[in-house]
C-alpha cells in the first residue's frame, strides 16, 4: 500500500513565501494520518500557530475512529442509543447529512463498515467477498442518523449496526478551525496545508496571490498546473493518495457508497476550490467552507465527470473545479480560467468548462 502526500504542493507554497521581506512564523503537526504545515505573518503569528496546533490535536482526539476514547468511537459503540456529542461532532454530522443529500448519497459517512471490510481502517488490506459487501451495504444510509438538540446539549444516534467515519471531512473541518484561529489572532496573510487540503488567508504580504500547485495524480513529483488564490480553500481527492495492490489490480480508498467498491468514475483526481466564505450556515453548512470542499472533492470523484459538472453547473453551491480524467484531460471550470496556469510541457489536454 502507498500513501502519496502533497509534498510538491507544500513546496510550491513554501517557495511562494521566500520572496517576502520578513519571514512568517511556521509550524507543523502530525495528525489525522497527515503531516500538516502552517505559516502565518503578523505579530501574533507564533501564537496563532501554537493555538492551531493545539486545536488540531484536540480534533484528532475527538474525531478519530481508531481511538477508543474519541467521541466518534463512543458514538459508534453506542449504536441506536442517543449519545451526547460535542460541538465539533454535531457540526460535522449536520454538514455530512447536508452534503449527502446534495450529492445523491455519493458522500456518506455511514460507509464506515465497508471501508473497514477493505482494511483501510486498520491497514490490513484485503478484497472483501461480494457476499460480505452485500451484507454491509444496507448499513450505508445516513438518513438513519438521528440528531436531537436538547436543553442540556446535542445528541446523536446511529441505526442498528451502523458506524461512521468522518475522515472524508475531518481535515476540511480542521482547516476551517485553523482559519478561524488565524482570524482571531489578526493573521491577514497565512497558509494552511493539511495534506490535500489547503487554505490561504488573504494575499501574500506583498499583495500578490498565493501560488498553489495541483498535484499530478500520475507523478508525485509534478503538477498539472498552478492556481493563483487569495482567501480561498483548495481541496484535492484522488485514488492515488491511498491504495493497495492485489493480484495485479489497484484498489484505492475512495469507496462508492452505492457499490461498496473503490469508485471507478473515469476521474483520477478532483480539486474543489472555493472562497473563504462560500459555505453558509443557513444553507445547512455549519462546519465551514473547507468542510464543504472536502466533502465535495470525495463525492464528485465518485460521481464522475458528467455528474460532477452537472452538479457544479446547478449553482447550488459556490465553488469551482479542476478535474483530471483517466483519458488524459484536465478540465478547469471557467471561474478559475484566469487563475489557473497549466504545467509547462505537460502531456495533458487542457479544457475550460462553462
Amino acid at each position: 500500500m502507498k500513501r502519496i502526500g502533497c509534498l510538491l504542493l507544500a513546496l510550491l507554497l513554501a517557495g511562494s513565501l521566500s520572496g517576502c521581506d520578513s519571514g512568517p512564523a511556521e509550524g507543523q503537526a502530525f495528525a489525522m494520518d497527515t503531516v500538516m504545515n502552517f505559516s502565518a505573518y503578523g505579530k501574533a503569528g507564533e501564537d496563532a500557530i501554537a493555538a492551531a496546533q493545539e486545536r488540531i490535536y484536540q480534533l484528532d482526539a475527538e474525531l478519530s475512529r481508531t481511538r477508543e476514547d474519541s467521541e466518534v468511537s463512543k458514538l459508534n459503540q453506542s449504536g441506536s442509543v442517543m449519545t451526547a456529542v460535542g460541538d465539533d461532532v454535531w457540526k460535522l454530522l449536520n454538514s455530512a447529512k447536508t452534503y449527502s443529500a446534495a450529492t445523491g448519497d455519493a458522500f456518506d459517512i455511514t460507509v464506515a463498515p465497508v471501508v473497514t471490510a477493505w482494511g483501510f481502517t486498520t491497514d490490513t488490506y484485503q478484497v472483501p467477498s461480494q457476499a460480505e459487501l452485500d451484507a454491509l451495504l444496507p448499513l450505508v444510509d445516513d438518513s438513519r442518523i438521528q440528531l436531537e438538540e436538547r436543553t442540556d446539549g446535542c445528541y446523536a444516534a446511529l441505526g442498528q449496526g451502523q458506524s461512521i467515519d468522518l475522515g472524508g471531512i475531518a481535515k476540511g473541518y480542521a482547516s476551517d478551525c485553523v482559519a478561524e484561529i488565524f482570524a482571531q489572532h489578526g493573521v491577514k496573510s497565512g497558509m494552511i496545508s493539511l495534506g490535500g487540503n489547503v487554505y490561504v488567508s488573504g494575499a501574500k504580504p506583498d499583495g500578490s496571490a498565493w501560488r498553489v500547485g495541483v498535484q499530478d495524480p500520475q507523478d508525485s513529483n509534478a503538477t498539472v498546473g498552478v492556481l493563483d488564490l487569495t482567501n480561498a480553500y483548495a481541496v484535492t481527492s484522488g485514488g492515488y493518495q491511498r491504495y493497495f495492490e492485489q493480484d495485479g489490480k489497484r484498489y484505492h480508498h475512495i469507496i462508492d457508497p452505492a457499490t461498496g467498491y473503490p469508485a471507478e468514475s473515469g476521474l483520477l483526481q478532483v480539486t474543489v476550490v472555493a472562497g473563504g466564505d462560500a459555505a453558509r450556515e443557513d444553507d445547512g453548512n455549519p462546519a465551514g467552507t473547507g468542510t464543504m470542499c472536502d466533502a465535495f472533492s470525495t463525492a464528485l470523484f465518485v460521481m464522475g465527470e458528467e455528474k460532477a459538472l452537472e452538479f457544479w453547473r446547478s449553482g447550488a453551491y459556490d465553488f469551482d473545479l479542476v478535474l483530471v480524467t483517466d483519458d488524459g484531460r484536465v478540465l478547469v471550470t471557467d471561474g478559475l480560467a484566469d487563475r489557473f496556469t497549466p504545467a509547462d510541457g505537460s502531456a495533458y489536454r487542457y479544457e475550460t468548462v462553462s
